[in-house]
């Protein structure tokens, strides 16, 4: 039986959403400006040149930019060996769990709940519940903020006080903080899993524990024991029709948060990308016949694109077309490796928050040439039938 590796680049858009000014997001590209900051030299802090991505390249990454919405490119493409496409997502929203479990092929049928206020962001109802399910007297933050910003801003008074800093952004989320030492790793997780069904009924798509250690803001240190509480899928997905078919279904990164382990047979998480690279080759060179692996690589997201960080991201890039590279040059004849992306976080753009784009389609084996634009869905379905998984779930076919 043939395997299939479906990996995502978190937040490596392409631009040209038909319904990004929706989002206030008309004109956001992240790859196309990374491409673009590259090449007029403002990327020289990590790494210098034009963006150097030749494996990508050979799949079709540029080509799946143009075709995503005429973005000029003037670097020209190198010969394209795979199969090619641009993505468009049909669930309202620019968020993980939509991205994700659409491309499993189960499109979110409701919309999101969002904090929208900046400040004050949540009710005193919520606040209440908070202070409850966790016996503290109080939080801090109730506001939009970057992660690392607001530690750095509130972790000296959360460890006098030891009330948990609770934050929010664009995206439908809420995000508690606190220190591993004397808040308690254990405590800060059961504090998240208490409040999940709360957040949920209310449509929220994820409670996220923000673990960090440090004793002041020179030393403040988010670390790897970030977990997300996610609301369940709307549906079955490519990774249950996978476990329900005995398929080994081997989740990379936090794949199994996503989709709250439904579907899931094996979980494989590490400290960053590099270790989650490490998990993946294991894979390629070791899963049995039949195995689906679904892998993210959460750091373009979180560690570029939300800090807006363009030189960052391009060197991220560059070390995953690297070793991607090294990946699809192991894996069996009748193998199939896609690499997509969830959503967009264009670090050229205003604010910090995901952005409203298409994404690459990628892939290595059964084929070249161009799919044209295609829905998130088709990826499920296709993968489904290569694998020949029975599949009631969405999408259309794109192989040829």
């Amino acid at each position: 039986m043939s395997r299939a590796f479906l990996i995502v680049m978190d937040s490596v858009g392409c631009g040209g959403a038909p319904d990004s000014r929706s989002f206030n997001d008309e004109g956001a590209n992240t790859l196309g400006h990374i491409i673009e900051q590259c090449e007029l030299g403002n990327c020289e802090k990590y790494r210098s040149g034009f963006l150097k991505t030749p494996n990508l390249d050979s799949l079709g990454l540029r080509e799946a930019v143009r075709l995503a919405n005429n973005y000029p490119l003037s670097q020209k493409s190198n010969e394209v060996k795979g199969i090619f496409g641009a993505a468009t997502e049909l669930s309202k929203g620019k968020d993980t769990p939509s991205g994700h479990w659409e491309l499993a092929g189960a499109p979110v049928p409701w919309e999101w709940h969002y904090f929208k206020n900046k400040t004050k962001s949540f009710s005193n109802m919520i606040v209440e519940r908070v202070c409850l399910e966790g016996n503290v007297e109080g939080i801090l933050g109730n506001c939009h903020a970057s992660g690392t910003d607001i530690i750095n801003l509130l972790g000296e008074e959360h460890l006098k006080t030891g009330k948990p800093i609770c934050y929010t952004s664009g995206d439908s989320v809420f995000q508690i903080a606190a220190s591993e030492n004397t808040f308690g790793l254990d405590r800060l997780y059961k504090l998240c899993e208490k409040l999940a069904p709360f957040f949920h009924a209310m449509k929220v798509g994820r409670v996220i524990a923000r673990p960090f250690i440090g004793t002041n803001k020179e030393n403040f240190l988010r670390t790897p024991n970030r977990k997300d509480f996610a609301i369940d899928p709307p549906a079955l997905t490519l990774c249950d029709y996978a476990k329900i078919d005995n398929r080994t279904v081997c989740a990379i990164g936090k794949i199994n948060d996503i989709f709250s382990g439904k579907g899931i047979t094996q979980v494989l998480k590490g400290k960053n990308d590099k270790d989650l690279m490490l998990h993946l080759l294991g894979q390629v060179r070791s899963a049995s016949e039949g195995t689906f692996v679904f892998a993210n690589f959460v750091e373009f997201d979180t560690d570029f694109g939300h800090r807006r960080d363009v030189a960052g991201y391009a060197r991220a890039l560059e070390w995953f077309d690297m070793e991607i590279g090294k990946v699809i040059r192991e894996l069996l004849p009748e193998d199939i490796l896609i690499v997509t992306a969830d959503h967009g976080n264009d670090p050229t753009w205003h604010g910090s928050d995901h952005t409203r784009e298409r994404v690459p389609v990628l892939v290595a084996g059964n084929g070249e040439g161009s799919i044209g634009l295609i829905n998130f869905s088709d990826v499920a379905a296709s993968i489904a039938t290569y694998m020949q998984i029975p599949y009631k779930g969405k999408g259309d076919i794109f192989w040829k």
